[in-house]
């Protein structure tokens, strides 16, 4: 089989990117936890917050170090595979990721020192404020990159001239039509993903019987957040889809496996799309439901594939399957919350020990749901890498198959090594767990926990 330089450069990108996306993921939410963890520890006084910071802070430093490891070679690849993609969008996108590094990193860089080695040799409003400006550089990280990204998605601002994006209005640009809705489902899912995390390592130290004063808290603090974002997630993710609908009409076809935009479309729940014959194989389908989602009617019509020209057509079988499961991970996310606030609520929550045991295995649940929902987006735009700008086929840089695969081999080995050994680290960290030698001298003495934290203790007794 002969090898094609752009399918190769398209794994070794989506190879690359799926590496990274989890990693700001995570951070995201994790610096906004271990904000409030301090804020909380300021205002109560309680030892166990502080804890609980100092040790999630050892965990976010091992994560922020992998994304920014595999940005960096997010950004080469640009230049090395994707030449053509920064001469056509380099006015708009370069500016953008500029922004990202003045505003967003070097305010995460500068503070997160400060987070990492100010205990107990900064004043604690000074290291607790620290904390909250890297959770806010987080949050600026993700705006710009999620602008940079909606632009390519649904571009404006912008005109072209001889085939070059050139910027005329800034906020247009950056506040593109799906910016505001991307950024918005975006954000809510690094808070869901680090909830989870949270509450599954909260659940898994109640489980083995260690340190419960401290598992409690992380079970009721990311079982609260989950309460409030999983079903909020779902109400935006909807809001998202009707607006995708408007702009990006091939993608919701793609999404829906939807052919025939004269019929009114079902809600395909399984099937094995078919794009050479432009039919879907062993269909389970719900008639007029998809049809009810898009267009608020049973009978209302959409845009089907069939309705665009092939060339203009996303592959199907990855926004199809990628929707589904991002939708069904979604689901159990709600389900899980409101089972865990159901148990709260009649004060059985630490010693159910079916539900602790199943939550301490949804860590995993909100990465899944994030690479699912990127490939929805990515291969939804396709086959443009800026829609209406530039074919993604356009942009590939004059270097052969070879050498784009022996690229992507390197890149395989090395991410194995070194992302084995991060994950490795980082769940020998949740394996030792918080101590309370954790809790420095800042105004607070270290005290004791109280409680049932010995390995023996009971898992059935609350706090």
């Amino acid at each position: 089989m002969e090898l094609d330089a752009v399918v190769l450069a398209r794994i070794q990108f989506a190879f690359t990117v799926s590496f990274h996306i989890i990693f700001p993921t995570f951070t995201i939410g994790l610096s906004a936890w271990i904000a409030t963890l301090l804020v909380i520890w300021r205002r109560t006084g309680n030892v166990r917050y502080q804890e609980l910071a100092r040790f999630w802070t050892r965990i976010f430093a091992v994560s922020f170090a992998m994304g920014v490891v595999s940005g960096i070679v997010l950004s080469y690849q640009f230049g090395t595979n994707w030449s053509r993609f920064s001469v056509v969008t380099g006015n708009v996108i370069g500016p953008l990721i500029g922004y990202e590094v003045l505003t967003a990193f070097f305010l995460e860089a500068t503070f997160l020192g400060i987070l990492l080695f100010g205990w107990n040799r900064v004043p604690p409003t000074l290291h607790v404020g620290a904390a909250i400006l890297v959770a806010v550089g987080t949050l600026f990280s993700a705006f710009w990159i999620l602008s940079a990204n909606s632009w390519m998605q649904t571009p404006a601002g912008h005109e072209i001239i001889d085939g070059i994006a050139y910027p005329v209005d800034w906020l247009a640009v950056v506040f593109n039509p799906s910016f505001p809705y991307r950024l918005a489902h975006m954000v809510i899912a690094a808070y869901l993903t680090t909830s989870f995390v949270v509450l599954a390592t909260g659940a898994r130290y109640l489980i083995a019987g260690r340190d419960r004063d401290h598992a409690m808290i992380m079970v009721r603090m990311g079982l609260g957040m989950a309460i409030l974002l999983a079903p909020l997630q779902a109400v935006v993710g909807d809001i998202h889809g009707q607006h995708t609908a408007e702009f990006q009409p091939a993608k919701i076809a793609a999404i829906e496996a939807h052919w025939d935009g004269a019929r009114p479309a079902p809600l395909v729940l399984f099937a094995l799309p078919d794009e050479k014959n432009e039919t879907n194989r062993y269909e389970i389908a719900i008639p007029g439901v998809a049809s009810l989602f898009i267009t608020h009617s049973m009978e209302g019509l959409f845009p089907g594939l069939k309705d665009f020209p092939v060339e203009n057509r996303p592959p199907v079988w990855g926004p199809f399957f990628g929707f589904r499961i991002m939708v069904g991970v979604g689901l159990a996310m709600i389900a899980m919350a409101f089972w865990g606030g159901f148990l709260w609520w009649r004060g059985r929550l630490g010693g159910a020990r079916l539900y602790l045991r199943l939550a301490s295995f949804t860590w995993p649940l909100g990465f899944v749901a994030v690479l699912a929902g990127w490939t929805v987006t990515e291969q939804g735009r396709q086959p443009w890498l800026a829609t209406g700008i530039l074919r993604t086929m356009d942009a590939i840089s004059p270097v052969s198959a070879a050498q784009v695969a022996t690229t992507l081999v390197l890149f395989v080995l090395v991410y194995s090594v070194v992302f084995t050994a991060g994950i490795v680290y980082i769940n020998r960290l949740i394996n030792k767990g918080p101590t309370p030698e954790d809790a420095l001298a800042e105004g607070v003495p270290n005290r004791p926990l109280t409680g049932a934290t010995s390995p023996d203790a009971p898992v059935g007794a609350e706090i």
